[in-house]
């Protein structure tokens, strides 16, 4: 029976749970102490602010602190001695859960079905991890039995409101810790010089502490000179993923993608896996320079601030299917498409992924792709998209009909009953107009 307890609470240490048996307890008593241990989940990547939080955590709060760092395609340096750091900097564990897969189908795949574009630029490459993180947060949090799930988003950013909503469509029972709002750390300098007071060994200075999120998507930089929106930011200096458009290779390329209701299946005809296709597209897109934007954004709290953000793969996508799109979506189906995007880039920026309307418009989506199916080909060069043909067997275009020629299916003299029924209101507030002038 005793062993059933120390498997069912999930002890690792067994001669410690040993020491606080005791022979003159029952075995609900050795299992109400062991309840007794508070834990918290702390969503961790291993940068500053979340290396910061935990010896901030050990020193105001009486909980095991459980690490978290969930793989959304971030790269394998930065989950290179992870674990070490987390435990140095006093975490009782880490799991790092690998959920790339998941992220491409169930995240990234649906969002770019909807042509989601934040403020016309940005393509959310940020957003869209954040609820599955969540996710992973939550669940790791009811294995462990934890009571709480600390992230380090400031409490000027967008990512506290998404990380604090996802927890709470999932689990709100869970409470949330945010130090960024509650310690006396106001800067990066101020977190770096907390951490070496703690003996704590950070990989940087701070004239590279730059806030960067990477996944397979994208990747994001803001802070130190970024934020001087008057200042040309040095890209040599600044990108991870792409060359600059002067670094960028001199001859164009030429690449053809082929989707299937909506979704990339093909590279040039060969068939990839949903993250190998997107690796294979930040390759290319990288090379050419594609995808790079400057953006002045407004935060959902309120404050505009800039980012620099690399999405080659992703840019390249989303053209290419808007092409298709063009070609296989009737005109009153596009349009609403076109709108609904816009309030979806909305939804999933402002962190409401879990939200019924979100699930409603991602099947508005799936159902309208249908028949968007073929190739659409594309030609890369220093930073350009430029379209090269599109083919599908749903295609909409006829040329008997489109042509300057006149052929059998068209009758152009129909055009002008056409013309006077759809200009009629017009003619009526014109007529108006001219009575009330007499």
């Amino acid at each position: 029976m005793y062993n059933h307890a120390i498997e069912r609470f999930q002890i690792n240490d067994y001669q410690h749970a040993m020491r606080r048996w005791s022979k003159n307890k029952k075995i609900y008593g050795c299992m109400e102490e062991i309840m007794k241990a508070k834990k918290i989940i702390l969503a961790y990547s291993g940068g500053l602010d979340t290396t910061t939080i935990i010896p901030w955590l050990k020193e105001n709060y009486d909980y095991e602190i459980i690490a978290v760092c969930v793989d959304v395609g971030q790269g394998v340096e930065e989950l290179h001695q992870l674990e070490e750091r987390a435990l140095a900097s006093g975490a009782s564990k880490l799991y790092v859960k690998e959920v790339v897969d998941e992220f491409v189908t169930e995240y990234i795949w649906p969002t770019l079905q909807s042509g989601a574009i934040y403020e016309s630029q940005y393509l959310l490459g940020t957003c869209m991890a954040r609820p599955l993180i969540s996710k992973l947060l939550v669940e790791v949090a009811e294995l462990e039995g934890a009571e709480a799930i600390c992230h380090g988003a400031t409490g000027k950013g967008n990512d506290q409101v998404r990380f604090e909503l996802g927890i709470k469509a999932l689990n709100p029972s869970l409470k949330i810790i945010a130090p960024w709002r509650l310690w006396d750390i106001r800067s990066r300098q101020d977190a770096i010089d907390y951490c070496e007071s703690h003996g704590i060994h950070l990989p940087f200075t701070a004239e590279q502490s730059y806030s960067r999120d990477k996944n397979i998507w994208h990747i994001s930089h803001e802070g130190l000179e970024i934020e001087d929106p008057g200042h040309e930011v040095d890209y040599n200096k600044i990108l991870k993923l792409s060359n600059t458009v002067e670094t960028a290779p001199d001859e164009a390329e030429y690449i053809t993608l082929s989707f299937e209701n909506g979704l990339p299946t093909k590279i040039n005809g060969q068939a990839y896996a949903p993250v190998a296709l997107l690796e294979k597209l930040n390759e290319i897109g990288g090379k050419h320079a594609i995808g790079t934007i400057d953006l002045l954004e407004n935060r959902i709290v309120g404050m505009k601030s800039r980012g620099i953000y690399e999405t080659p793969g992703g840019t390249i996508l989303y053209k290419g299917l808007e092409a298709l799109e063009h070609l296989c979506l009737d005109r009153e189906s596009y349009s609403f498409k076109q709108t609904a995007s816009v309030k979806f880039a909305d939804l999933v920026y402002n962190g409401q992924w879990f939200s019924p309307l979100r699930e409603s418009l991602s099947a508005f989506f799936t159902a309208i792709h249908q028949n968007v199916t073929g190739e659409v080909k594309l030609k890369l060069y220093k930073g350009n998209l430029i379209m090269a043909g599109s083919e599908s067997p749903y295609s909409l275009y006829n040329a008997a009909l489109s042509s300057f020629d006149t052929g059998e299916l068209y009758n152009h003299s129909d055009a002008e009953g056409f013309i006077n029924l759809y200009g009629l209101p017009m003619a009526v507030r014109a007529w108006m107009k001219k009575s009330h002038e007499k």
